[in-house]
């Protein structure tokens, strides 16, 4: 894997078949959202455990005439959560509290880019590729066969999910044909029937028949009440550029508060990998994750002071908060998430930046019916705290770890960029950026180097600095020296998500662009 060149157009994803879906469309004269449609249907198919219609979808969305517009896919909770006073548990039926918003957000892209980038695919037409991985077959992925390998001690937990991928009590092998007539069906109606018969038709019928049988509390109106929101996204200056993200209930903030920070810090004398380049990130991480605690919510719930977080004078004072040679204390809460990222782009300066999730691997482990529809278990990032921005409220979404992104120049989309991996997201995002834009670094170079996560994972009950073993031994030393809590993963673990890029050159339209070794993606240019 290394990158992509190209100046006809360009699609990343972490499933190389579902790249190709996505090339194909643009190789028919299809626009980066057209692209991006088909090869997010594809990864629903090709990726189970971590992207599907039952979960949900974000994106940023830039036209060749310089607007850029986000799609906020997030679906709302039921409006029965009487029993969650206290409790919302992480897996099973009861964990499938919120609707889902993907394929709303879908149909929303699909009509910004008719009106806005004279997008001429028909949506029936952009399911098709999909459909043949469905019907007829793909391999099974690496990352599909870790993580049900992952979650064996679960069986009984995820029973629906194993049931369904596995073949009695024995993994699949990487590389065996997998169909899924179930969910073939279920896309040849959408494709056929439109999105809202997810919401409102004959499929919603079956969805809300099957969630009731399965003991969710989601019923047949919550799903018709969902939609997509489509707003103007949150930004801030970043050396001569401007990044962009969602606003929240997403942790887009987060994210540009990190980055925010880090505008504070001259990187040009900090050696790319050396300790000051990861602790100044590490410390801009845990400022930005202490306000994400306190306000990240859904704000047509809250009252967000966003304006006053994003600005200039209070992200220098954060920045005059960091000891740049004592790490500060840390415990924090965790949150958990697996999710897959897409970015298209193409000749016309079209651009596209989507995250879609089932929220924990796996999701909530329910199979929907007959539909081959996992549901998500995204209620789960509610709080409890009945006084808390992000209290669980009939209707209301829940803050949301997913924050696609895009990082303007002169107006144009000059770095297309995201990540799985829910508090691990920013983070990554942070060591992308800056070895991207400070470092000069080339896509490839930039997601291959080794990354860190901070507080619990999966593997990791503690709430320390997770680093890859292929950091310099000095830089270790170092981080140690300054009060980190250092443990270790291997190279190119993937636990620590996986991420996708392209860079476009604003002058001369060359795309670069490639996908996460830690991931089964690829890159593809036409």
């Amino acid at each position: 894997m290394t990158n992509a060149v190209s100046t006809k157009g360009m699609v990343t994803s972490p499933h190389a078949l579902a790249s190709e879906c996505g090339a194909k469309i643009l190789n028919a004269g299809g626009t980066a959202v057209e692209a991006a449609i088909a090869t997010s249907a594809a990864l629903y198919v090709t990726y189970p455990h971590f992207c599907g219609l039952g979960g949900d979808t974000l994106m940023l969305i830039a036209d060749h005439k310089g607007k850029v517009q986000a799609v906020s896919g997030i679906g709302q909770a039921a409006s029965n959560t009487t029993g969650y006073e206290t409790h919302i548990p992480v897996r099973g039926a009861r964990s499938a509290l919120t609707s889902a918003g993907a394929l709303a957000a879908l149909e929303n892209a699909w009509l910004i880019g008719k009106d806005h980038m004279d997008g001429q695919k028909t949506w029936s037409s952009l399911w098709e590729p999909a459909l043949e991985l469905a019907f007829g077959g793909y391999p099974v992925s690496e990352s599909e066969r870790f993580w049900l390998s992952f979650r064996e001690s679960e069986r009984r937990t995820l029973k629906n999910v194993f049931t369904n991928f596995c073949t009695g009590n024995v993994l699949p092998n990487v590389g065996a044909l997998r169909r899924r007539k179930d969910l073939g069906n279920t896309l040849l109606a959408i494709a056929n029937r439109g999105a809202r018969d997810f919401y409102e038709g004959e499929l919603a019928f079956q969805l809300a028949k099957g969630l009731e049988k399965a003991g969710s509390p989601l019923g047949a109106q919550d799903l018709a009440n969902t939609r997509a929101r489509t707003e103007q996204p949150i930004a801030i200056d970043y050396r001569d550029g401007v990044l962009m993200s969602l606003p929240p209930p997403s942790q887009g903030m987060s994210t540009l508060q990190i980055m925010g920070i880090l505008n504070n810090v001259d990187f040009s004398n900090l050696p790319q990998g050396g300790v000051d380049h990861f602790n100044w990130m590490v410390e801009a991480v845990k400022l930005a994750f202490i306000d994400r605690k306190q306000y990240l919510a859904d704000s047509e719930s809250v009252e967000i002071p966003l304006k006053k977080l994003l600005s200039k004078d209070y992200l220098f004072q954060q920045a005059q908060q960091i000891h740049p040679n004592q790490a500060r204390d840390w415990p924090h809460t965790h949150q958990s998430g697996d999710t897959v990222y897409v970015a298209t782009a193409d000749a016309m300066g079209n651009a596209v930046s989507v995250l879609a999730t089932v929220y924990y691997d796996w999701g909530s482990g329910v199979m929907v019916g007959d539909t081959g529809i996992l549901w998500h278990n995204r209620g789960a990032a509610f709080s409890t705290q009945a006084q808390h921005p992000n209290a669980l409220a009939p209707g209301k979404r829940p803050m949301h770890t997913l924050n696609p992104g895009m990082y303007l120049k002169n107006n144009k989309p000059n770095i297309l960029f995201g990540t799985q991996g829910a508090d691990g997201q920013p983070q990554t995002l942070a060591a992308i950026l800056t070895r991207l834009i400070d470092y000069e670094m080339d896509p490839y170079a930039a997601l291959s180097a080794p990354r860190f996560l901070l507080g619990k994972t999966f593997s990791d009950s503690t709430d320390n600095l997770k680093i890859e073993k292929d950091i310099a031994a000095d830089t270790v030393e170092a981080l140690q020296a300054r009060g980190h809590a250092l443990s270790f993963l291997e190279a190119h673990s993937p636990l620590m998500g996986h991420s996708g890029a392209i860079v476009v050159n604003t002058d001369t339209g060359e795309m670069i662009g490639t996908h996460d070794p830690r991931s089964d993606g690829l890159a593809i240019g036409i």
